[in-house]
Order: C-alpha cells, then structure tokens, then sequence
C-alpha cells in the first residue's frame, strides 16, 4: 500500500513565505500524498467526499477547514460527493521556516506554535471558524504582496486562538511527541513508545516518575484526558493503523507485535477508535484512489 502514497513537489519556492490556489472543479480526488510544507485547506459544496489524514478516515461536511503539518499523510475522494455541484476549495501552503523558532518561543506566539505542532496530527476545525477562515482565505488569494502577508499572519493566529479544534490521528501515528510541554507526561510516552509491544504495568508507569498509582493515575487523565490503560492503546493504535497502510503483515501479525494480547481486544479496542475493523480500515484505505 505504501507505494500509492506519493511525495509530491510543490511549487513553493526558497524564498516564497506561502502560495494560494484558489480552484472550483466538479472532480474531487486528490491522492493520498505528502510534502514537507505545512498545509491548509478549505473545501465547499464537496458534502459526502472522504477525507484521509494520516490513519484518520472520514466524510466531510458541506464545508470543513483541516491543517496538516509537514510529511502527513492526507488525501480526498468524491466518495458519496455527487459531484452535480462545482466544489470550492482554497489551499495555502507554507514552509516550516516561516517562524523561526526563537520567533516561536515569544509568549505572543504561543498559540501559533501549538497550532503548528498540533497540526502534525491534523485539526479539523469547527463549523463557525470555517465559515470564518473561508471568507478570509478568498480575500488573501485576491491581494498581492505585503497586505496578503499581514492577513495570513492574521489569520494564522485567529485559527490558533479558536475552539473546537480536532485532532485528527492517533497520538503515535506521526511519530513525534504530542506532550512538548509537558517533561512528565513526554517521559511517561516515550517509555510507552519503546515497550509498546511488551506487556505494560500501571505500577512500573507510576515507579518511573516516583508516583503513587492514585497520583499517577490522576495525572494521566488531568494532561491526555484519558486513563492510563486508554492512553497506552491509543498509542498501540497509531503503531497498528500505520502497518495497516505501508505493510502487507496480517491482521494477527500487526495486532500482537503491537502488544495486543487477543485478536478480540484488538478488533474491539481499534473498532471503538476508527469505528470500523482493522480489516476494515485496510479495505476502505486501500479503496481511496491514488493515480495522478
């Protein structure tokens, strides 16, 4: 399956700070690929065409607003779009320099340099600021030179501030750490990361950061929001779901290499995630069409 997910080039150049396309087409495919750029897209009137972001499989709505970070995975189909309405859709591209870091590392800056590190597992945005981001985005395709500039920037940082924000893939599936400001928690999942195939004890967790079980406990669900035993499988997951899309393994191989116990309490743990079977995933994945 891997060799239908394709590197694309993209016109940006060195010296380019971001390009705009602005296009209304009836077809609506774009190939599963992937680049080093940061991206944003806009898409309207494309209701019932599938989305892929990293392991993440879904259906769009009328309009939607996703920003993937450099090297994901991402793609849509038509699917259950019609394609009787001529679609709308605006993507930005930007380079990973855009913000140099030190600029990041500025307390006004901070919800930018979540969003950009967030962005390495996908956000879907809501409904009200994709009606929001829509119309601004028309605007900077029609101005030119430093004015264009000022509103991306602008924009940029009206999406880091906004709520309801998604995140679209598995904590594991981009293979870098989602917990940047958080030394514990980055501790705790990087030795999930290394032993996510072995069997993992509550209390060898909680001994690794001198903790009791009812403190440790407590602190997993206030930073990730879940327990620790959904933590560790989230991360499983995202191990699982990228050997379904680059390997042929089977479904027995990929569930006990990623420490899966039974091939029941993977089915069932991964359907709960995906809303769908393992097998499943794989078809629906591999059904997505990837010629240019």
């Amino acid at each position: 399956m891997r060799n239908k997910i394709h590197r694309e080039i993209t016109p940006l150049q060195e010296d380019d700070c971001f390009l705009v396309f602005d296009r209304k087409r009836d077809l609506f495919t774009f190939p599963i690929h992937f680049h080093p750029e940061y991206e944003i897209n806009f898409i309207a009137k494309a209701k019932g065409a599938r989305r892929v972001v990293g392991d993440h499989l879904g259906e769009t709505g009328d309009k939607e607003l996703v920003m993937v970070g450099p090297n994901l995975y991402h793609g849509w189909e038509n699917y259950k779009n019609t394609g009787e309405e001529m679609h709308h859709e605006i993507t930005v591209q930007f380079p990973r320099d855009l913000f140099q870091e030190h600029l990041l590392q500025k307390n006004i800056l901070k919800p930018i340099r979540e969003m950009l590190h967030n962005a390495n597992r996908g956000i879907l945005f809501s409904e009200q600021t994709t009606e929001m981001a829509g119309k601004r985005l028309m605007q900077i395709s029609k101005k030119r030179g430093f004015d264009s500039y000022l509103e991306f920037q602008s924009l940029l940082y009206d999406l880091a501030i906004s709520r309801d924000q998604r995140l679209l893939t598995n904590i594991s599936f981009q293979k870098t750490s989602d917990f940047f400001n958080s030394d514990r928690i980055e501790k705790i999942y990087n030795f999930v990361r290394e032993n996510y195939n072995k069997r993992i004890m509550l209390e060898d967790a909680a001994k690794l950061l001198n903790m009791s079980i009812v403190s440790f406990s407590r602190l997993i669900k206030q930073r990730t929001g879940k327990s620790f035993v959904d933590f560790v499988n989230e991360i499983r997951l995202g191990y699982a779901t990228r050997m379904l899309i680059e390997t042929s393994k089977s479904i027995s191989e990929i569930c006990y290499e990623c420490g899966f116990n039974n091939i029941s309490n993977f089915n069932r743990t991964f359907k709960r995630k995906q809303n769908c079977t393992p097998s499943e995933f794989r078809t629906n994945f591999n059904g997505v069409k990837n010629v240019f």
